[in-house]
């Protein structure tokens, strides 16, 4: 009987069909004494938590023969371990929050198990079971449960009237577990070496159902990979390349979250083929399961470069990599709605595989200790990776996994967006390309908009997918990177008129002189402040001069050149150009007005002359 920890909530195993007195014979995992009053293992969990936990079972419930009452001291002694080991119970350890498709760690739940003093500074075994929904994960792995209870006994696999339970589970279409779920005991092992390991199991979210994106997917499947030393991949009938695709994707994004690369980054990974259909070509089990996966996962030379660097991938992520065949478990497992795990109703070839992929897991001697960067880890280190992890997947710093169709869609929009912009960029390079003299403002903002017209119409002209709502994002994001790059052309082209490159000194000497006008007139007149104040002015906007003049030879204080040439454009703006304008604007009044007298005046006269002839 291996230890467990104390947080127990209902019974897994038939509670009197064998003797719990250990032999000492028979070694793998460490026996709980019979006389536990002062000798059980600290709770789990607080006293809150367990008012929760489901009442103890009668023994009339659990199927025990009324006949079969207890006739001596030791067999109600039994009877009181057995309602102590009633409280054993999957407890939820990240909460899956469904309307903003978001994680949480139950850290409290996570320490009340981790953290007893029996378990904390054991190194730790994780074994975790992750894949499609309705696929058996949770009917599996109360197996593992019966195993980690009576591995001192051949008939682990309990009677055949006993119904299984332990992590929940049903048959149906809907889904059952959400988030992630570990079993409360945590079970106490002795390795063929002598040492001690503390043997978790964990329980994931199925992926791919009607309610969970894809990053949902891939975040339960990452967390439970990152910090699982064997993950079982548990699938239906054949490893479809669907399958090796996603586990590419799950696989990458939880190598994104942690903070160093290794060469390996994960441990074990084990392909569960469930319903295995194909004993002819590949025999159930370990050996053939091994020489199936081998010919899925091996990479030719004739292969698409898509599918070598997917099979490249997955080698290139764990350290051990193996694969199991399981047998359909028969008709009155799949069709029989009143199906409760009893052993009579699974096909005997289910039962014997099932018997021989168990202990392959969780036999003391196949234990796979957790590892991280190649330091075993404990079971209050554990703890501190759960919530690091979590943190970086509850945060903005990792990119989203999407959808074939949406990444394929976004792709690509892009592609068409970017042959856009290289035809509007190649269309205003022969206009005001760099090797092209300088042209009037007005003309390059009508080549911009003939120029921005045919690329939004190449645009739109490409099939894309994703649909008109999802392609106007893009041909906005178009449109908007057009009148960017227009502005940069534009400001290219003014680079090219000489006098709006002379702008800024033209400035600053008009400033000088008419500050020195100012300086003369006011010092002749007597306002000798007046006089002072317009020297300065001068003297700053020559030393202004001097400084833009270094910059622009030196290509230094740059900033410094900019400020001047911001303040020459301000002045220039608001003060010349206005007044210039103002200027040019009387003289052509006047000039016309005197055009128009003088016009008069020769009319007058040749008139004058008709009258005398």
């Amino acid at each position: 009987m291996a230890e467990v920890s104390g947080l127990r909530s209902r019974n897994h195993f038939e509670p009197t069909c064998k003797s719990r007195v250990p032999d000492e014979d028979l070694s793998g995992v460490e026996d709980v004494p019979i006389f536990h009053q002062k000798q059980s293992p600290p709770l789990a969990m607080s006293e809150n938590l367990e008012d929760e936990l489901l009442p103890v079972t009668k023994a009339s419930d659990s199927g025990i023969d009324a006949s079969l009452t207890p006739s001596s001291d030791v067999e109600m002694q039994e009877e009181e371990f057995v309602a102590e080991e009633e409280k054993a119970r999957p407890i939820q350890i990240v909460l899956a929050n469904e309307d903003e498709h978001s994680f949480e760690l139950d850290a409290a739940a996570l320490e009340k198990i981790l953290l007893q003093d029996h378990v904390k500074d054991l190194n730790v075994v994780v074994v975790s079971v992750a894949g499609a929904f309705r696929k058996g994960k949770s009917f599996l792995l109360d197996f593992m449960l019966r195993y980690m209870h009576s591995q001192q006994s051949e008939s682990w696999m309990g009677g055949d009237d006993e119904p299984l339970t332990g992590f929940t589970w049903r048959g149906g279409c809907e889904r059952e577990t959400t988030g992630i779920q570990i079993w409360s005991q945590v079970f106490v092992v002795d390795k063929p070496d002598g040492t001690k390991v503390a043997v978790l199991l964990v329980d994931t979210q199925g992926a791919f159902d009607s309610q969970s994106t894809i990053k949902d997917c891939a975040t339960v499947f990452a967390l439970s990979t990152m910090t699982s030393s064997v993950q079982v991949y548990n699938l239906s009938q054949n490893i479809q390349e669907d399958d090796l695709q996603h586990l590419q994707l799950f696989t990458e994004y939880g190598r994104l979250a942690m903070e160093e690369i290794y060469l390996k980054p994960f441990q074990s990974l084990m392909f569960l083929i469930r319903d295995w259909s194909y004993p002819y070509e590949h025999s159930y089990g370990l050996e053939g399961g091994n020489a199936f996966l081998e010919r899925r996962l091996q990479v030719k030379q004739n292969q698409h470069e898509e599918l070598q660097n997917v099979r490249k991938h997955i080698h290139s992520c764990f350290s051990n990599i193996g694969c199991f065949l399981l047998p359909h478990p028969g008709l009155k497992v799949a069709t029989n709605p009143y199906f409760d795990g009893r052993l009579r109703d699974i096909d005997d070839d289910f039962k014997q595989e099932l018997a021989k992929l168990v202990p392959l897991l969780l036999a003391p001697d196949k234990l796979v200790e957790k590892e991280i960067g190649g330091n075993k880890v404990m079971c209050r280190d554990l703890v501190e990776y759960f919530k690091a992890y979590i943190k970086i997947y509850q945060g903005e710093e990792l990119p989203h996994p999407k959808s074939m169709l949406q990444a394929t869609a976004e792709a690509n929009n892009l592609t068409a967006v970017a042959g856009a912009k290289d035809l509007y960029s190649k269309n205003m390079e022969l206009v005001c390309g760099g090797d092209k003299p300088y042209i009037a403002p007005a003309d390059l903002i009508r080549c911009h908009e003939e120029f921005r017209s045919c690329s939004v119409q190449y645009f739109c002209s490409v099939k894309k997918m994703g649909g008109e709502e999802f392609c106007q994002r893009y041909q906005n994001q178009l449109e908007a990177e057009l009148n960017e790059a227009y502005t940069n052309f534009s400001k290219h082209n003014d680079g090219k008129n000489i006098f709006y490159a002379a702008r800024t000194p033209a400035t600053l000497f008009a400033v000088m002189f008419v500050t020195y006008v100012v300086s003369g007139v006011t010092g002749f007149i007597g306002l000798s402040t007046f006089a002072a104040l317009a020297n300065m002015l001068m003297g700053l906007t020559l030393l202004s001069f001097c400084i833009w003049a270094y910059v622009k030879y030196s290509g230094e204080f740059r900033e410094v050149g900019s400020l001047i040439d911001l303040l020459a454009e301000m002045l220039w703006e608001q003060l010349l150009k206005p007044l210039s304008e103002h200027y040019m604007e009387d003289n052509i009044r006047q000039t016309v007005v005197n055009s128009l007298k003088a016009s008069l005046t020769e009319q007058g006269l040749q008139h004058a002359k008709l009258k005398t002839h």
